[in-house]
């Protein structure tokens, strides 16, 4: 428990189990997740997150920071996205959802596809871009994580899923992001690229 909130801490499974139902399994999960959440670095995400993936958020990093002007505030988004993205492939690897959660693990895998392709073809295709089509997509994708994690992770990681969508859902954001003549135009296509190779892969 964090000493300040009472709430359970960021690494911990939210369960009701108590010393009766002891699983070496369980707190096993729960120590690998409390390690990681302490660790959620860049190194700590290149050994968990594919060289592709960890390039496109490198990518997101420095939009972030150039349309923010405030690099405190896009490593804390980075940051946020990175310790959700790992808890969440903990979770999944570790066999932690159940029947109803994995559907709505293909459902999100579905919502994330779509984004991805939609995401590259308003880069590809000239005068395309909608920024509400984009954002509306990216808030689904949201819900459906807020959906998946309800029963394992804390208030705080809630947060945190919030944190990052409310940012990349940001309009202005998209807006800066897919502005012809703007700065952050060289990262958009090497975001794209990686999109693209990551669909090319099947993993998205």
């Amino acid at each position: 428990m964090d000493s300040d909130s009472g709430e359970l801490s960021e690494g911990e499974l939210v369960s009701s189990a108590g010393p009766e139902n002891f699983s070496s399994k369980s707190l096993a999960l729960q120590a690998q997740k409390k390690i990681l959440s302490k660790m959620a670095t860049k190194t700590m995400a290149n050994m968990l997150i594919d060289d592709t993936s960890s390039e496109i958020f490198d990518e997101l990093y420095k939009v972030t920071t150039e349309h923010m002007k405030n690099k405190k505030e896009a490593h804390k988004i980075m940051r946020d996205l990175i310790k959700v993205a790992i808890k969440i492939g903990i979770l999944y690897r570790n066999n932690q959802f159940n029947s109803e959660e994995l559907e709505i693990v293909e459902k999100f895998r579905k919502k994330l596809n779509q984004a991805a392709m939609t995401i590259v073809s308003f880069y590809e295709v000239e005068y395309t871009f909608d920024k509400n089509v984009l954002s509306e997509l990216l808030n689904e994708c949201k819900d459906l994580v807020h959906e998946l994690v309800e029963r394992h992770l804390t208030a705080r990681s809630h947060a945190r899923i919030n944190h990052v969508f409310d940012h990349f859902a940001n309009v202005e954001f998209l807006t800066a992001l897919y502005s012809l003549d703007g700065e952050c135009r060289p990262h958009l296509k090497k975001i794209c690229d990686g999109i693209n190779k990551l669909l090319d892969e099947k993993i998205l």
